[in-house]
């Protein structure tokens, strides 16, 4: 990569380190009963034909990878629908399984949304919660445990968001953003301007819904675009953090308190579990979990320099943190294979984003998450211009110092902001529930 491409920010993550408190930690979850809703999309096999954005192997049923001399084998045990390994930096895909099957994606979904509207609303923005803004939401969805009548910060809002994957601070959100029904048609907008084109959106907080998929192509795509945001990235390597308590009134001396508990990241390779380890160099990004999707996570790491995207969508291994486990093992052999592989297919640039002619590779400046993003016809936001003539020098790549100790410490993040020139002009297209997250999942 050209030198002048490259612009190198550190920022330092500031993750709380408290030790978690019992019964204040999980977040209240609702008691109704999930029902199952009708499965949108094949259960069993992918289709014959897929959409081949990105190249035309991507387009293929089965495995696909292209291993020169010396290249490890693939993990066997990988029993996931759908997978996809990348380099965030280059765009490279370097192995992938079913890549386009338009599947569930529950709260993966949450990373499209979080792209689309984190960069309308400034994180010291308060605002007050009224019951109408939590009401519609599915039967056992997860909640961070915002309560009506309570006033929050945007900060805190992401912050349920990102952790604890609350659908009621994605609803509280949609409704300062214009209310649902905007919100999903902006998501959808700025999927399309992603070239995310497997991706129909139809419930902004990725609860199943009939007709609402993605792909592990698509949320790769989309975890590329969010992680240019300074805000995305800081919200989806927390940790743990202190959450807003509910305003109480004592009965003795009439005064009142509020009383903040602590969240803990639902991403098991972030936070760890009794039966997996924090991945070392993880940094994000989001997990899922409804009855159609079964569990979604797309992750991203940086080892030796180097910073890989790996989503995988629904193993059929039901054992726990099945699909935390089956991403560590790629992103262990992606690490492995590092100048070992030939490229089978590419991460696509945005529509705005494409190499014009005669446009020149350049460097853009960070895009914050604050208010003003940038917007497209629609008014969707899209990713951050490299420049205003839009020329192709946009970066995703997310690199970590250090790994996830020095993360929980308090790590830097060095992102080198371009966009992979070449091959992605010539992208090709082709034509009940149960809880959103349970705990711990």
């Amino acid at each position: 990569m050209p030198a002048p491409m490259k612009r190198a920010v550190r920022r330092t993550l500031t993750v709380t380190a408290a030790t978690l408190a019992t019964a204040s930690l999980t977040a209240p979850l609702a008691v109704a009963a999930p029902k199952p809703s009708p499965s949108p999309t094949p259960t069993v096999t992918p289709p014959a034909r897929m959409s081949t954005v990105g190249g035309a192997r991507l387009g293929l049923p089965g495995t696909q990878a292209d291993l020169a001399g010396g290249a490890p084998v693939l993990p066997k045990d990988i029993t996931a629908r759908s997978w996809i390994v990348a380099d965030a930096e280059t765009g490279d895909v370097l192995a992938a399984h079913n890549a386009h099957w338009r599947l569930p994606p529950a709260s993966t979904m949450k990373m499209l949304f979080a792209d689309t509207v984190l960069p309308r609303f400034p994180k010291t923005t308060q605002h007050k919660v009224t019951a109408a803004e939590l009401a519609g939401m599915g039967a056992g969805s997860s909640l961070v445990g915002i309560k009506e009548n309570e006033t929050y910060s945007v900060h805190d809002l992401w912050l349920g968001v990102f952790l604890r994957s609350g659908n009621d601070a994605v609803r509280v959100l949609s409704a300062m953003n214009g209310g649902v029904p905007a919100t999903v048609a902006e998501m959808n907008a700025h999927a399309e301007e992603l070239q995310a084109l497997d991706t129909s959106v139809v419930s902004p907080d990725g609860y199943d819904a009939p007709g609402q998929v993605s792909s592990a192509y698509d949320l790769t795509l989309i975890a590329r675009s969010g992680l240019q945001k300074k805000d995305f990235r800081e919200y989806a390597s927390t940790v743990r953090a202190k959450f807003p308590g509910q305003t109480k009134k004592d009965a003795k001396t009439g005064k009142t308190s509020r009383t903040p508990f602590e969240i803990q990241n639902t991403n098991r390779l972030l936070s760890g579990d009794y039966d997996i380890a924090q991945y070392p160099g993880i940094a994000g990004v989001k997990n899922g979990n409804t009855t159609n999707a079964g569990a979604t996570f797309t992750g991203v790491a940086e080892r030796a320099g180097r910073v890989l995207l790996v989503t995988v969508m629904n193993p059929a291994k039901e054992d726990h943190n099945e699909v935390y486990k089956e991403t560590a093992a790629l992103l262990d052999w992606g690490f492995q294979a590092a100048g070992k592989t030939r490229p089978i297919g590419e991460l696509v640039p945005p529509r705005n984003a494409a190499p014009q002619p005669g446009a020149t590779n350049s460097a853009s400046p960070e895009t914050t998450g604050q208010a003003g993003g940038a917007g497209n016809a629609s008014g969707a936001p899209v990713a951050a211009k490299s420049t205003t003539d839009g020329s192709s020098g946009m970066g995703t790549a997310l690199a970590i110092a250090g790994g996830v100790l020095v993360l929980l410490a308090g790590g830097v993040f060095l992102v080198n902001r371009r966009w992979p020139s070449g091959r992605a002009a010539r992208a090709g297209e082709a034509a009940g529930e149960k809880p959103e997250e349970t705990p711990g999942s």
